[in-house]
């Protein structure tokens, strides 16, 4: 009897963090689309600034790693461009924004379901929840280091060795890729950066009307970015590159 109580007890907990979480993004969304762009605006600045660091590392990177001396696949230089260039982009980004807006949706639960779970338990179970909060942060955390850390090795070893390959510097193939780099960058950290301004903030409550709000702006985004990689980013590489 003691132990069904103790269930009915948890159940009523968790359901109550539910509905709370529930009308805090309902009220988020509400408030989005009655007047987005000051958040808007405050999340892609966060994105583009993000952005700016990563190509900056990734052009430094580039600038010193040993090309690979096997030649890249270029669609629309080495090859002709064609959807699955596009579906591959897409795919490669989808995984990254989908790390990215898990770590947004884990900070809305360690900032706003975690506390207020805990207020309503006692116990082991209480000390469980109040613990597991920084654990969550820091898991925000070095998700967004990893995530940093591998696209400015993976990105600046591969434009050392495309610069090897077409016979131009890193600066000139940083700036070829800036039309769609700096935007596809910019979608990809707009839940890292919603979440660092909710942080600041203490705005919990909203991260998860803000995941939502960043995935539905990132998409089309990321989209229009593959399309201008596979399309037309060849054509300028072929301006620049004396051999292209």
């Amino acid at each position: 009897m003691r132990k069904r109580v103790a269930d009915d007890y948890a159940v009523d907990v968790t359901r109550y963090a539910l509905v709370r979480g529930a009308r805090q993004t309902r009220g988020s969304l509400a408030r989005l689309n009655g007047d987005p762009w000051p958040v808007l605006r405050s999340w892609i600045a966060g994105g583009v600034a993000v952005a700016i660091v990563l190509l900056s590392v990734v052009w430094i990177i580039s600038s010193v790693a040993r090309p690979d001396p096997t030649p890249l696949s270029i669609p629309g230089v080495t090859d002709a461009p064609n959807a699955a260039a596009v579906l591959q982009i897409l795919y490669g980004n989808s995984l990254v924004l989908a790390l990215h807006a898990f770590a947004c949706v884990a900070g809305f639960i360690a900032g706003a379901s975690l506390p207020l779970s805990a207020e309503q338990r006692t116990g082991v179970w209480r000390w469980i929840h109040q613990k597991a909060r920084p654990v969550a942060f820091a898991w925000v955390i070095a998700v967004t280091c990893f995530s940093l850390a591998t696209q400015a090795y993976a990105l600046g070893s591969t434009g050392a060795t495309l610069a090897s390959q077409l016979h131009v510097s890193t600066g000139v193939l940083m700036l070829t890729v800036l039309p769609h780099a700096l935007p596809e960058l910019t979608a990809l950290f707009l839940p890292l950066a919603a979440w660092t301004i909710a942080s600041r903030k203490g705005d919990w409550g909203s991260l998860l009307a803000a995941t939502v709000a960043t995935v539905a702006v990132a998409i089309p985004t990321l989209m229009l970015a593959a399309l201008w990689e596979t399309y037309v980013w060849p054509h300028i590489l072929e301006a620049v590159s004396p051999i292209a």
